[in-house]
């Protein structure tokens, strides 16, 4: 296992190296500029934008700017932030725990749900059970999460009046109160999030599930009189995870990139708003190192599916 995770690590580095570099030379042809605002400000003299220029290395060419930033990321340097005005890291410290509670509770929620109703729905194909799950696992992927975001605004917060539909942070009680009043605010983005995870999830779960019942080892299971909830589990489900996982692992990236949309609407305080406001801002140090987390969670999640999938089928060697 040592070698392996070893010689995943060193075809990563390679990986992630091309990946910062594509995204630094479209960062940095793209049109826009930083310190654009400063050019406008008739309170800051030619001098001091042109200083500050010269500082933070914006008219070097675009392969030595690249190597400064490489080297600093190398030193755990992430750079600064010039809408923010504080160091990248710490903005986006600031942010994940938020994003991590609500993207992981909302996954969390999706495979609670799409485990069950998914083999449920195998085991008795075409059933009512059957028809009915596929067709809310249809209607759930279909619809965007802005629109279902929207919908659960306007029903459990304007008419209601139920649950807030802006994110806090700032939350002003203490005690019980205050984790009520956190739970409270995030049900309906993680609803939002979770319920349409779910429906994909369920989806593959259902037809993972019904690929492996009908093949031999299943039936030789059963002719030896081991019991069906045995068989389902062991032989059935465990089986069956394996396209599940991988289908998993590699969304956990595309969920982060997508909860970009539900955090602008519920006005949540996370990394996808930050690369929004990072974005109109022409941010690009804060641009550049959210992207790069994103492709370093490509890698991460692909490499913790491999190692699933030893747990769930131990036939498959590391060697």
């Amino acid at each position: 296992m040592g070698h392996y995770l070893l010689r995943r690590l060193l075809i990563a580095l390679p990986s992630l190296l091309g990946i910062s570099l594509i995204l630094f030379v479209l960062l940095a042809l793209a049109p826009g500029d930083p310190f654009g605002e400063l050019a406008s400000n008739p309170n800051i003299p030619p001098e001091v934008r042109e200083a500050l220029r010269v500082k933070f290395g914006m008219d070097d060419p675009i392969l030595i700017r690249y190597f400064h930033w490489l080297v600093a990321m190398l030193h755990g340097d992430w750079g600064f932030s010039f809408a923010s005005r504080i160091d990248v890291d710490q903005l986006i410290l600031q942010r994940i725990p938020t994003t991590l509670y609500v993207i992981g509770t909302a996954q969390l929620l999706a495979l609670i749900v799409a485990l069950p109703v998914g083999v449920y729905a195998a085991m008795r194909p075409y059933s009512m059970f059957d028809q009915i799950a596929s067709t809310v696992a249809f209607i759930g992927f279909s619809l965007p999460t802005f629109f279902t975001g929207l919908l659960l605004i306007l029903i459990f917060s304007v008419n209601l009046g139920w649950l807030p539909f802006v994110y806090r942070a700032d939350i002003s009680a203490s005690g019980w109160q205050w984790y009520w009043e956190y739970i409270k605010q995030a049900i309906m983005p993680i609803a939002v999030l979770g319920l349409f995870q779910a429906a994909s999830y369920t989806r593959y779960v259902r037809s993972a599930v019904l690929d492996v019942i009908r093949l031999d080892y299943v039936t030789t299971a059963r002719a030896k009189g081991i019991g069906e909830r045995k068989v389902i589990i062991k032989h059935v489900v465990r089986n069956a995870l394996i396209p599940v996982v991988t289908l998993v692992a590699l969304q956990m990236p595309t969920v982060f990139g997508g909860a970009i949309v539900t955090e602008q609407i519920f006005r949540i305080p996370g990394i996808g708003s930050l690369l929004i406001s990072a974005i109109l801002a022409n941010d690009t140090p804060v641009i550049m190192a959210v992207t790069f987390v994103f492709a370093c969670l490509v890698v991460l999640f692909n490499l913790l599916a491999d190692i699933i999938y030893g747990w769930l089928d131990p036939r498959i060697s590391y060697s």
